[in-house]
């Protein structure tokens, strides 16, 4: 008999559409194999009961998806599901939290300043502190929403546009390549590398073709260096207690490794990073959701 996934996708995030889009290609590979439900999160309870899955696949991206609180919900089901549990995917999404977890344990990330709106801007501080150009952007986003990068000019227009967020992050802008680690469980899986045609690899580099990010695998470094960022994306991923897939961003300038943020959802659309790092290592998409189905857990 066929085990039952229920992939929950969707949700009320900014990430909406990217969750849809994660939701529909896991659907058609994983009907193949099993018995398939989509679901959006408010109907979870519901079909829950109706469906009786045996894994809830959370495809979920953003706020309330991997922050840590629809995995407290999913924790009461005791159903097993993919990817870390809520305090990870707190850890992680918080921007703040997880910069301080990286810089106790002697990770290198950028410098950076909290801020929020209750304040006037000093952009004496942030020139003395960090330099312009600097990044701004939510504590608590993914897929770089709403990140930009600022000169002293352009700052404060540029902030207007995240009134909304009760704080955000002021970062030291670190130039360089941009690569991108994926951790499978306690593998290593790979990096890649990624050029965009953009100022920076924003949303729409990440999501829309037209964008023209090119995909660089097998990533030029030398065997040292590539062991080097391997391991910092293990460390990180235990530091912050991961389970499953992550996948960590990181910026490598003047021969030194910065890690932005640590994902505890990457993507799975077609121009996903980790689906690629695993088929360069001869693991198949539908093997790599056959994976994860079979680390799903509860109790984390």
């Amino acid at each position: 008999m066929r085990k039952k996934v229920l992939i929950l996708y969707g949700g009320t995030s900014k990430e909406r559409a990217i969750s849809l889009e994660t939701g529909k290609q896991v659907a058609k590979e994983l009907k193949k194999k099993y018995s398939i439900k989509l679901c959006e999160p408010k109907n979870l309870d519901l079909l829950i009961k109706s469906f009786k899955p045996d894994i809830i696949f959370n495809g979920l991206h953003g706020q309330f998806g991997e922050d840590g609180y629809i995995q407290t919900i999913l924790e009461t089901y005791k159903i097993p599901y993919t990817h870390s549990g809520p305090l990870a995917s707190l850890l992680a999404m918080n921007k703040e939290i997880s910069k301080k977890i990286f810089l106790k344990n002697k990770i290198l990330t950028p410098k950076y300043l909290k801020y929020d709106f209750t304040k006037k801007i000093d952009k004496k501080l942030i020139k003395r502190k960090l330099k312009f150009p600097v990044v701004v952007k939510p504590k608590n986003e993914g897929s770089s929403v709403n990140v930009f990068i600022c000169s002293e000019k352009n700052i404060s227009k540029n902030l207007v546009k995240l009134k909304h967020y009760k704080e955000i992050l002021i970062e030291e802008f670190i130039g360089g390549r941009e690569i991108q680690v994926a951790i499978m469980g306690k593998r290593k899986l790979g990096a890649i590398e990624l050029k965009p045609k953009r100022k920076f690899y924003d949303y729409k580099a990440k999501y829309e073709k037209k964008a023209g990010t090119d995909h660089i695998i097998p990533v030029e470094l030398p065997k040292s260096k590539m062991n080097d960022i391997l391991n910092i994306a293990m460390l990180a991923h235990n530091l912050i207690g991961c389970r499953g897939i992550t996948r960590s961003d990181f910026k490598y300038y003047k021969g030194k490794f910065y890690l932005l943020e640590i994902n505890t959802q990457p993507g799975m659309t077609k121009l996903s990073l980790v689906p690629e790092i695993a088929n360069y290592n001869n693991i198949t998409f539908v093997k790599l959701l056959d994976w994860m189905l079979n680390d799903a857990s509860i109790n984390r």
